[in-house]
């Protein structure tokens, strides 16, 4: 039996696949942001990954844990991003096991740039663009304080003085907690935690008012956004119940 398989299933009305004879869109994952709150930093991002203007999953998760005291925001073509944050969780936990002790954070934040460096292949072409955030504080000093950090798609790294965003729907976003760092009472540095994590589920449904690829929450249907607090004490992921309460409070 010969043919075009691709074809076959357009001929059975599978609409959804690209036509034969072109390339299927690459699946991307958008919108995701961090900012410095009163107990550490928040890092948040909804569930949505599309192909082109198909909505592909409203299920996504992309807000990556790399260690106790590490983890990566992705933005853009998941496949890539989350093969990276596997090599780094495996890198890490291997310099853990062999070194008795954790990768320094300057060398996680290297660590994450030369993945991306060797991705510019994929990145020129087109199909495997990677823009993350990464979110990490150096373990074993109480007094550590988490920092932020947003790379471009070639492995340039620069640190966020207050917040850092990647996605389609993050100039949004970086509006609003530019407003708020400047203007705001209290400001996002300020907040506690119950203040910072409804503030994160807001700016996502803001962002979701104006950008097609920001989605998937909804606190009036139980639907909250990934949230993760990173603290000198290391990572801990606010459940939606958690969020629900929040919500909630006055």
């Amino acid at each position: 039996m010969t043919g075009d398989f691709l074809a076959l299933l357009e001929k059975r009305s599978f609409s959804s696949l690209p036509a034969a004879g072109t390339s299927p869109l690459p699946l991307e994952a958008t919108t995701v942001f961090a900012f410095h709150c009163a107990e550490g930093v928040i890092i948040g991002g909804d569930h949505r990954a599309t192909a082109g203007n198909t909505v592909f999953s409203d299920k996504t998760e992309k807000i990556l844990e790399l260690d106790s005291h590490s983890l990566m925001a992705i933005a853009g073509v998941p496949a890539m991003a989350f093969e990276m944050a596997r090599t780094l969780q495996t890198a890490f936990e291997f310099y853990r096991r062999s070194q008795l002790q954790s990768m320094s954070l300057a060398a996680k934040l290297r660590a994450l740039s030369r993945l991306l460096r060797d991705n510019i292949p994929a990145t020129l072409q087109g199909v495997g663009i990677v823009a993350p955030i990464f979110a990490g504080v150096e373990s074993g000093n109480p007094n550590a304080k988490p920092v932020i950090y947003f790379y471009d798609p070639l492995g340039a790294q620069f640190e966020a003085a207050a917040f850092a965003g990647s996605g389609s729907g993050t100039p949004f976003i970086k509006s609003v907690l530019h407003y708020l760092e400047s203007w705001g009472h209290p400001r996002p540095l300020e907040m506690p935690l119950p203040q910072a994590v409804l503030l994160a589920n807001r700016l996502l449904m803001t962002a979701a008012q104006f950008d097609t690829a920001t989605g998937g929450v909804h606190p009036d249907q139980g639907d909250f956004a990934t949230i993760k607090l990173l603290s000198a004490q290391g990572l801990r992921s606010i459940s939606p119940d958690e969020q629900a309460r929040f919500w909630k409070q006055p």
